[in-house]
């Protein structure tokens, strides 16, 4: 049985999220992070953080690029104002983390675990993220942009403020998520499963004829072009 969780009454929003707020300038980050840390205006740049495990860390207005997090533990991360990029974040796992006003830009995420967790002014784009997971956690102003979701697992989670644009999805899961007013323009969503996971999502006029082979698929329909 999948765990409780409450959600919110209010329809979250599905606008173009705002960007970070950037800092005033940038260190070095002096080293690993601490459990219950706080980090502000850091550049962890070309350092290897892989493997790592640090609960409740906090890190604010921070640039991470060409960053090394693949395989880390960082269970109630929190990052606010931070900016990714070409970095490798492959099977980060954080139970209940938050994100707010972050950018993920040109990085390999495949894996990335983010449960119970929240989104807010999220933007992703051209990122890996095949095979991650997102269980039941709360999208709010979040906007994929040509990223590979092949395999995503979005499993009860909270989508009603996700927008996907020319992504991947093929074989995404949506058991018991909230789909209503989440909005898909140019993705592909073959092997979706059932129909009636996609009730409430709002798609572009054009993808209307791909979209007929999704549902024709999922339902057991034969398309025959003779």
């Amino acid at each position: 049985m999948p765990p409780s969780r409450r959600r919110a009454t209010s329809m979250p929003s599905s606008a173009e999220p705002k960007p970070p707020k950037p800092p005033s300038g940038v260190e070095r980050a002096p080293g690993d992070p601490e459990p219950e840390g706080g980090y502000a205006r850091l550049a962890y740049y070309d350092v290897d953080l892989s493997g790592r495990e640090a609960e409740a860390v906090r890190f604010s207005q921070c640039r991470f690029r060409a960053a090394d997090l693949s395989g880390a533990r960082l269970d109630q991360v929190s990052l606010t104002d931070c900016l990714v990029q070409n970095s490798n974040w492959a099977n980060l796992t954080s139970d209940g983390g938050a994100l707010t006003r972050v950018e993920l830009r040109d990085s390999r995420m495949t894996g990335l675990t983010i449960a119970d967790g929240t989104l807010r002014d999220v933007r992703a784009e051209e990122c890996r993220l095949d095979l991650s997971a997102w269980r039941f956690t709360r999208f709010e102003a979040v906007h994929f942009v040509g990223c590979n979701l092949t395999g995503a697992d979005f499993t009860g989670a909270d989508l009603r403020g996700a927008r996907f644009t020319r992504c991947d999805l093929t074989g995404v899961q949506l058991h018991q998520a909230d789909l209503t007013g989440t909005r898909f323009r140019g993705c592909s969503l073959a092997g979706v499963g059932s129909p009636a996971q996609l009730r409430g999502a709002v798609f572009h006029e054009t993808d209307l004829p791909a979209l007929s082979y999704v549902l024709a698929a999922a339902m057991g329909i034969s398309v025959d072009s003779d």
